[in-house]
């Protein structure tokens, strides 16, 4: 199994974020056991050493989100998912990615300024 990349690791991120506040690491583990991640692939680091892949496609899913307003933190470290994600979750969907986001207006919004090069952020 290969590790899910950080948008088909939204909708999973969300719903683990749906039943109450919760961190990366706690996140990275039920997915990781949900898909049947090796022990291997759960510790894969990035090439700079510096973070697990797996908590770092998490981190992506959860700023994304964030910027569309469907995850929030309430305190650092600890996220949790707004009403506009539970409104979303409760539409079943099949899946989470950033056709779906830009459907948001605060993503939108951050999205175009991104694009245009107005932040200075890497995409993953």
């Amino acid at each position: 199994m290969t590790i899910p990349d950080y948008q088909t690791l939204m909708l999973p991120v969300l719903a683990i974020a749906a039943e109450g506040e919760t961190r990366v690491p706690l996140v990275a583990d039920k997915i990781a056991n949900m898909v049947g991640l090796t022990e291997e692939e759960r510790e894969q680091m990035l090439p700079s050493g510096k973070q697990r892949l797996l908590h770092n496609r998490i981190h992506w899913a959860k700023f994304y989100m964030t910027k569309a307003g469907l995850i929030k933190s309430p305190k650092r470290g600890l996220f949790i998912a707004t009403d506009a994600g539970r409104t979303l979750l409760a539409k079943q969907p099949t899946s989470i990615d950033v056709e779906l986001l830009k459907s948001y207006p605060t993503f939108v919004e951050f999205y175009g300024a991104a694009s245009s090069g107005a932040l200075s952020i890497e995409t993953p």
